[in-house]
């Protein structure tokens, strides 16, 4: 266990020591201050309270998504582009759990990626909105603060899909641009074939990864189009999130690297 604790904080140790990443975190924060200033500016006519400024600013958790993209498609496609998979492989540790090791460190940057804009998020909304009346939610949400969280909640579960499917696409084909690019698909193009491909119209539409993307849908027990639900959405998403799993130990278990 101790060696894998090692091999997993080795993992961490690649990740946090790259420029690239302490320059997503800043661009993170400085673009909350920015926005937040520009919302501050602008509502001196009609005041809101630091919850409301809050909800207004959730839109930046794009930025967590695409960020969380980045380093799951390079964390093993640059392994192949550096040539640094041989010395990993001839280190005393089974290829799966070389694998595990990188997702675990995905998953923690997305967890600490996550963690700084709601920080962020809070800090510059309470500071610039003293006032923490508010106005925007609904009763029997569970209170402002149990709102975000469950906003947070649905949305972190979206960002975990998308990483885990440029995981995925970094593990099989071994370049981190086509990881992004397809993932950025995804996570943008999907409203748009939810469209095309309504449940409502196409019935086995209910069981595209698109369709049941958004839980935020249900909130407050509501139905979804043709009568999906929160836990048929979330059954949906497991079983895409464990093929794409399967599909990249599979594919780096069987992989030739001797080339």
């Amino acid at each position: 266990m101790g060696d894998f604790l090692k091999l997993v904080q080795n993992e961490n140790m690649k990740i946090y020591r790259r420029l690239r990443t302490w320059i997503m975190f800043a661009i993170l924060v400085l673009l909350m201050m920015l926005f937040g200033v520009l919302f501050y500016m602008g509502s001196s006519s009609s005041p809101i309270g630091a919850w409301d400024a809050v909800d207004q600013l959730s839109f930046l958790y794009f930025l967590v998504s695409i960020f969380s993209v980045v380093v799951a498609a390079d964390i093993v496609a640059a392994e192949f582009t550096w040539g640094t998979i041989k010395l990993l492989l001839v280190r005393p540790w089974t290829r799966t759990k070389i694998l595990v090791s990188k997702l675990l460190a995905v998953l923690l940057f997305t967890l600490a990626m996550s963690a700084v804009y709601l920080l962020a998020n809070m800090a510059v909304s309470f500071l610039l909105f003293p006032d923490i009346q508010s106005g925007v939610f609904p009763k029997g949400s569970g209170g402002p603060l149990g709102y975000i969280m469950e906003d947070l909640l649905y949305n972190y579960i979206d960002l975990l899909v998308i990483t885990i499917f440029a995981f995925m696409v970094s593990t099989v084909f071994r370049t981190s641009g086509l990881a992004i690019g397809l993932s950025m698909f995804i996570l943008f193009a999907g409203n748009i074939f939810t469209m095309l491909f309504h449940p409502t119209r196409y019935a086995w539409a209910k069981y595209m990864l698109f369709v049941n993307m958004d839980l935020g849908q249900y909130r407050g027990g509501q139905v979804g189009p043709a009568g999906m639900t929160l836990g048929f959405s979330a059954a949906v998403l497991t079983g895409y999130v464990l093929a794409f799993l399967l599909i990249a130990w599979f594919v780096f278990k069987k992989r030739d690297v001797a080339a």
